[in-house]
């Protein structure tokens, strides 16, 4: 019995690693503060733009399909190989691009907030850094993801799956939703997360961009909602 357990061991002590690390990194357990935020959906919900589970499902995916796909997927991509080839020169413009590319000041405060948690999280693990100041969350999830050996299409499934995750987990408490709700959009979302993470490898730099202008309204008028359950 022992000597047909070893080899069992054996392969899941070298086939399992990267998984478990890209867990770990899209994990909701993991202290970046990413519960804080709601995107613009606080208000959304406020407004009565989305008041049920079919409304919150199609704003998440409405956003993730002209924001996440189009946008954070294409640039995350071009972090990670600009961080695998030691390119600090480009990594850095490519996470000045995508902080500039944020339509409002509460998406950029997150976006940095994030990055800076993440940040702190590496250096207590052992990753060597970039020098930066307020680095943004793609850009050390990328970092990250070097680090570790995570490959390329692993890298965008499992970050737009942990905002996807964290953009339910809002919903469920907004609208509010059920648990059940919950499990049911992120089912769904499944394909659509795949299918954007694989377009993002066809975007060349010219065609990176975001059009979620509900998104964008729903930030900015957040920032001055009278009562929040989320940060602004």
């Amino acid at each position: 019995m022992v000597g047909t357990r070893i080899p069992h061991l054996l392969r899941m002590r070298s086939g399992s690693t990267h998984l478990l690390r890209i867990l770990h990194l899209a994990s909701p357990a993991l202290p970046i503060g990413a519960f804080h935020f709601s995107q613009g959906l606080e208000y959304a919900v406020e407004a009565g733009w989305v008041k049920d589970e079919p409304f919150a499902l199609e704003w998440i995916a409405g956003v993730a399909r002209c924001a996440i796909g189009t946008l954070d997927l294409p640039v995350l991509l071009r972090l990670h190989r600009a961080a695998r080839l030691g390119d600090d020169d480009g990594l850095q413009r490519w996470g000045r691009f995508l902080l500039a590319a944020r339509e409002t000041e509460e998406l950029r405060a997150e976006d940095r907030h994030m990055g800076s948690a993440l940040a702190r999280i590496l250096r207590e693990l052992g990753a060597r850094l970039p020098s930066r100041n307020h680095p943004g969350y793609a850009e050390m999830f990328a970092v990250a993801c070097v680090h570790w050996n995570i490959g390329e299409d692993e890298v965008l499934q499992a970050y737009a799956w942990a905002w996807a995750e964290n953009q339910v987990l809002a919903a469920v408490k907004l609208v509010p939703l059920g648990q059940s709700a919950g499990q049911r959009m992120l089912h769904a979302l499944v394909p659509l997360l795949e299918e954007i993470a694989v377009q993002a490898f066809d975007i060349d730099d010219e065609g990176i961009g975001a059009c979620a202008v509900m998104q964008g309204l729903a930030s900015a008028r957040h920032e001055t909602q009278y009562t929040r359950l989320f940060r602004s």
